[in-house]
Parts: structure tokens; C-alpha cells; sequence
């Protein structure tokens, strides 16, 4: 039985007085949400690692120096030995789940062989990692005013710099965060 207001497809925007250095400043695209809970994609915080690290490591070569050079992304802080990988839905891979109607998360390695033989997506995003919240826990987190959500758009996902995706994702709502303070409270 799925959620009655499943959030898969939606940002989360950490709020200013978010604790857990986890996820304080983040923007978290929701991937998945039912009545088991939630797992999400954290897009704006760049590891210090780039792709071709990552293709080091799987004994792969690209000829695309500008793939190479894509930072790979912290997407949470649970699994961090796995990798996601978020594109554009114009090619489906193995293991794809679609997020929206332009956004699929794939976990398998066919969509990297692709990328490095110049074959993959037009857009995408990897991370290592994901976040994930058991049922209810979001939901919780939410009404602690802890985040807030916003629908994700390829442009805030794929195309917008990372150091400016927490402010303009709170934007794309009419909100500065930087007018807000770090505690929450309920009128």
C-alpha cells in the first residue's frame, strides 16, 4: 500500500537549524518514498573525488576528459561503498527506478561501462551513498520542521552549481533561508 502523499520526485531542503552535520545545508532529492520509508540522493555536496577516480577503481578508461573531471557526489550517509547514479530518462539501464518524468536513479554498472565508452546519459549525477529513512521517519522529520520539500526540476538537479542548489531550491519557494533562524517552532 503506498503513502498517501508519497514525496518521491520532491527536494528536501535542510532547514538553518538542521543538527545532523549529515545533512545541515543539503538538498535531497527524494527517490523513493511508500509506506516502508525513504531513500534519497543528496545532490550538492561534491566529494573530493572525481569520476575518473571512480573508473580508476572499476578498471575503466574514458576518452571523455570532461566526464572524467565530474565531481562525484556524498549522496548520504548510509552505504557509502555503493554507487547511484542520477540522469536523464532517455536510456534505460538495468536497475533504473524512475524518480519523475526526467529523472531515473540507476544502480547498476552498465550505466558507468556506457558512460565511459561515451555511451551514457546527456545528464547525470554520481554519488556515492545514499539517505534513508524508515517508515514514518520522514514524516516525523517534516513536522519537527526540519525540512522543507519543493518539486525537483532536471534544471535544479542537473544543471544548477552545487554551492547554489540549497538556496535556490528554498528560492524556487519564495524562501531566503538566510531570513530564517536556526530554531523552529509551530503558530
Amino acid at each position: 500500500m503506498e503513502t498517501t502523499r508519497s514525496l518521491t520526485s520532491q527536494l528536501l531542503i535542510a532547514m538553518p537549524g538542521m543538527q545532523d552535520p549529515n545533512f545541515s545545508t543539503t538538498v535531497t532529492l527524494i527517490c523513493e518514498h511508500n509506506d516502508d520509508g525513504a531513500l534519497g540522493i543528496v545532490i550538492n555536496r561534491p566529494l573530493d573525488m572525481n569520476l575518473s577516480g571512480l573508473l580508476v577503481q572499476l578498471e575503466l578508461e574514458s576518452p571523455d576528459g570532461a566526464l572524467e573531471a565530474q565531481p562525484v557526489l556524498a549522496g548520504g550517509p548510509v552505504g557509502t561503498e555503493r554507487g547511484f547514479v542520477l540522469h536523464n530518462s532517455d536510456v534505460d539501464y538495468d536497475n533504473s527506478l524512475q524518480v519523475s518524468d526526467d529523472i531515473r536513479l540507476t544502480v547498476s554498472r552498465d550505466i558507468i561501462d556506457a558512460m565511459a565508452r561515451g555511451e551514457g546519459p546527456d545528464k547525470s549525477l554520481v554519488a556515492l551513498g545514499y539517505a534513508g529513512w524508515e517508515s514514518g521517519q520522514l514524516e516525523s522529520e517534516i513536522l519537527a520542521n526540519s525540512w522543507i520539500n519543493v518539486p525537483a526540476t532536471a534544471t535544479l538537479v542537473f544543471d544548477t552549481p552545487f554551492e547554489n542548489r540549497w538556496t535556490e531550491a528554498a528560492g524556487s519557494l519564495g524562501i531566503d533561508l538566510s531570513r530564517i533562524g536556526p530554531d523552529a517552532g509551530h503558530a
